[in-house]
């Protein structure tokens, strides 16, 4: 089985992520732009059981374009997002994939808020799910 170890830039929060994550997702809403101060975030989604946590979070609870409620951890030092939970998804913890570090983590499959993507932004072969 496939362990993962994601972190925040210092270091002091982190989350351990044993086996493969049940998606990886490109999102353009809005508020991913605000969060990663890129054009869109890129996010790994594993069960609550294959995910354990070590170091301090803040929280932040934002809602986003579709209307549900994320609650979102970072590190109080550094404040670098490391993961997070919608309400709207129990029982599964979705993380920055770039808190990974790792150039061969798995590519994502899915892009969401199509309708948000900047037009330079290209998106690989993916499913699009149209989130209006």
């Amino acid at each position: 089985m496939t362990t993962r170890r994601a972190s925040c830039t210092c270091g002091q929060l982190g989350i351990t992520c044993e086996g493969d994550p049940v998606r990886v997702s490109i999102c353009h809403c809005l508020p991913c732009q605000q969060r990663t101060g890129s054009a869109f975030g890129v996010q790994a989604r594993f069960a609550r059981e294959q995910v354990t946590f070590s170091g301090t979070a803040t929280e932040f609870v934002r809602t986003g374009d579709s209307g549900g409620r994320a609650t979102f951890r970072f590190c109080p030092t550094c404040g670098a997002t490391v993961f997070w939970e919608a309400d709207g998804l129990p029982g599964f913890v979705t993380v920055a994939v770039g808190a990974f570090a790792d150039p061969g983590f798995t590519a994502p499959s899915v892009s969401i808020y199509e309708v948000r993507r900047h037009a330079w932004a290209l998106s690989p072969d993916l499913d699009i799910e149209h989130l209006d």
